[in-house]
C-alpha cells in the first residue's frame, strides 16, 4: 500500500483534497474513484478516450513516470484546463511502491 495525495486548488487542507492509502498495480484514477475523490471524472473508465481524468503531477514523481504516450498527448489536448508540462491522465498512471506520496494538482475543472 501507499499514500497518493489529490490536492484542491493548490490547498492540500482543501476539504475537496484527498489524501488516500491505495493498492499498488492499480491506475491513478481507480484509486481515486474508489477512494471518492472529487475532480476525478473518469467518463471513459480508463479507455484513454476522454480526458476527464487529468491531473497535474508535482516533482519528484513526475521525473519518475514513464513518458506519456503520443495518444495520452493527444487526449490531453482536449482537456477543460490547458495542459502544461506536468499533465497526465490519471488513467496512465500505474501505481507502483516507488511512487509512494505521489502528490498531483487537480484541475479547476474537467469539463
Amino acid at each position: 500500500m501507499i499514500t497518493v495525495h489529490f490536492i484542491a486548488h493548490g490547498d492540500p487542507d482543501s476539504p475537496e483534497s484527498a489524501h488516500l492509502t491505495c493498492k499498488t498495480g492499480q491506475s491513478l484514477m481507480q484509486a481515486a474513484l474508489s477512494g471518492g475523490v472529487d475532480g476525478i471524472a473518469a467518463d471513459c473508465g480508463g479507455s484513454l478516450t476522454c480526458a476527464t481524468c487529468h491531473v497535474f503531477v508535482r516533482e519528484p514523481w513526475a521525473g519518475q513516470l514513464p513518458p506519456a504516450s503520443g495518444d495520452e498527448r493527444g487526449m490531453l489536448e482536449f482537456a477543460a484546463e490547458a495542459p502544461r508540462p506536468n499533465s497526465r491522465l490519471s488513467c496512465q498512471i500505474r501505481l507502483t511502491d516507488a511512487l509512494d506520496g505521489l502528490t498531483v494538482d487537480l484541475p479547476a475543472s474537467q469539463y
